[in-house]
């Protein structure tokens, strides 16, 4: 039996859980906003007055997730320099509600980044088998990072979740299918049917990192870089991997034009 979106978004009432972990995807050199990122790291470049990685770590903070990793590699130092170890709203004074960060230094570790699922895998053991995904060079100032969605999500067979959103101009031919029951679907290039783009916004399960969708050791402590596209794309072909279309705001922030077309728009 699959699990469609609806399914996720209504799953039988159960005892709340607390919200898992998010890794934050931040270990890129961000080639295309050169030469912007040549002395910054691009989740450090300012979107609307703060850094575009804390509009995540607001979000999450928001949603009640209490535990953060974020990997890095170009100029990852700055990173963590910038954001340490804790982050709290402004003038809070409940350090329960604090969002603890830890990092995956894969430039330190490697000496470069790893890729979106050898830095997954790399992290994997500061995470645990349900977290949230997201990268850090997107802007989706809406986006909840729902508790029920994780609560559903971690109580189905998926191995994944994903927000897929609007094609927008730079990605015309999208990414992936989504079915009326709300699969994710690996089209074949002939496909007619409507494709759609990955946010890079996720719900993923350890599982994914492991035989037969994965080959990498646990930990990753090789470093080997490996992209994730293909393992969702295995897992979609055994109906392991649902989706939601999101509709909101959501911009990659991959062009020096497209940032500085968010930050003369109207919040």
């Amino acid at each position: 039996m699959h699990y469609s979106a609806t399914m996720l978004a209504t799953a039988p009432s159960s005892p709340p859980l607390a919200q898992p972990p998010a890794l934050l995807l931040a270990a890129g050199r961000g080639e295309r906003m050169r030469p912007l990122t040549d002395t910054c790291p691009k989740p450090l470049l300012r979107v609307r007055g703060q850094p575009l990685l804390q509009w995540h770590l607001q979000a999450l903070h928001a949603a009640g997730v209490r535990r953060a990793v974020i990997n890095t590699a170009w100029l990852g130092e700055q990173i963590s320099a910038h954001f340490l170890d804790a982050f709290s709203l402004q003038g809070s004074p409940d350090k329960r509600n604090t969002l603890s960060i830890f990092y995956s230094h894969e430039g330190r570790d490697f000496g470069g980044a790893l890729e979106t699922a050898g830095g997954i895998a790399r992290a994997l053991p500061q995470l645990g088998d349900v977290f949230w995904l997201a990268a850090g060079d997107v802007f989706v100032p809406g986006f909840g990072f729902d508790a029920a969605a994780a609560q559903a999500f971690a109580a189905s067979p998926m191995l994944a979740h994903l927000w897929l959103v609007p094609n927008p101009a730079h990605n015309p031919r999208g990414d992936f299918g989504l079915s009326p029951e709300g699969l994710a679907l690996n089209l074949p290039p002939e496909s007619t049917q409507p494709r759609y783009t990955y946010s890079t916004i996720a719900l993923l399960r350890a599982a994914l990192f492991a035989p037969p969708w994965c080959d990498i050791p646990p930990g990753n402590p090789q470093g080997l870089a490996a992209p994730l596209a293909p393992l969702l794309r295995r897992a979609m072909d055994n109906g392991r991997v649902s989706a939601t279309l999101y509709t909101g705001p959501w911009t990659d922030v991959g062009t020096p034009q497209r940032l500085e077309e968010l930050n003369a728009s109207t919040p």
